[in-house]
């Protein structure tokens, strides 16, 4: 287990070596000068020139990288262009917990609808419940999500005025209005994930309900509910836990889209903003910021897997 895990950790040094090394080439080929943007239209060459060996810009390529991740790990991710706020507040503070708060409550609805979804589908194999749920999936899958969120907003929002259609309110200010604000984005979020959780989690406990040992369990006796919840849905919750893990960093990518459809300033919305502003020292915090948090995610789903697999566990 102690190598396991010294391993992993190599392994995600190395990759965010690597993703720091392409967001930073990335923005470095992406068209447009910071200090101009800074500037603004009128400026004397000997601004330009202060302003630029001020951002070390006058420096080699490798110099820059090498002073642009010592500042990101110290925390010093620089300031913004546009509002003049630190980069970190308006990533790690303002930002981010939206973007969480989104996902949280999207994988909620996604997980709350599809598994149950897909048990009831597999017990019912062939029935129309199956044909009717599956068929559901599939067109959750098949939906735009930008799309639905804004069929959601015609409909639930601007027809018959049951939620409101954009905007963030913090659920410290107030947790009923802002459950109230998180309806459809988090529907337009998850409704994709929990198509995908209920096809995955009806084809897995359809497998698992024709393997021996459960076939040994019905022959002694034991009844049907204890069969399905016993003994295969910890099976049928090893592929289920992975897709979900690697699924939570599509969120946190699908966010962007949906972010912007509700008008909600998170994470998605911001690098957003960032990219039509040219801000690239904020858009490449923001990726790393992502990276890291795919990163994380998928190292925990490695933990729970191990975890729910013994034969994973003693190998």
């Amino acid at each position: 287990m102690l190598q396991y895990a010294v391993n992993r950790f190599l392994h995600t040094v190395v990759l965010l070596f690597l993703i720091s090394v392409f967001v930073f080439a990335l923005m470095k080929l992406a068209p447009g000068d910071p200090v101009t943007v800074m500037l603004g239209a009128d400026y004397n060459p000997e601004s330009y020139a202060k302003l630029r060996s001020e951002l070390g810009l006058d420096r080699s390529v490798v110099v820059q990288y090498l002073i642009w991740v010592w500042r990101f790990v110290q925390g010093n991710w620089g300031t913004s262009y546009i509002s003049g706020a630190p980069v970190a507040r308006l990533v790690l503070h303002d930002a981010l917990p939206v973007t969480v708060y989104l996902s949280f409550w999207s994988l909620v609805f996604a997980l709350v609808i599809a598994i149950p979804s897909g048990v009831v589908a597999a017990l019912r194999r062939n029935t129309w419940v199956d044909y009717a749920g599956m068929g559901l999936a599939i067109f959750f899958n098949s939906f735009p999500s930008f799309y639905l969120g804004i069929v959601l907003i015609w409909i639930f929002g601007v027809s018959l005025g049951w939620f409101p259609t954009m905007g963030y309110v913090s659920p410290g200010a107030d947790v009923g209005r802002s459950l109230l604000h998180m309806v459809l984005p988090a529907f337009t979020l998850g409704a994709w994930y929990a198509g995908l959780i209920a096809r995955i989690t009806r084809s897995s406990l359809v497998d698992v309900l024709n393997q021996p040992y459960i076939k040994v369990a019905r022959a002694k006796g034991v009844e049907g509910r204890a069969v399905v919840y016993k003994h295969a849905l910890r099976n049928v919750l090893i592929p289920v836990v992975t897709i979900v893990g690697l699924q939570l960093g599509g969120m946190l990518r699908g966010a962007v889209m949906t972010e912007t459809v509700f008008a909600l300033p998170g994470i998605g919305r911001l690098v957003t903003i960032a990219v039509l502003n040219r801000e690239y020292h904020l858009v490449q915090a923001t990726v790393m910021v992502i990276a890291i948090m795919f990163i994380l995610i998928n190292l925990m789903v490695d933990v729970l897997y191990r975890f729910l697999n013994p034969r994973v566990r003693e190998a």
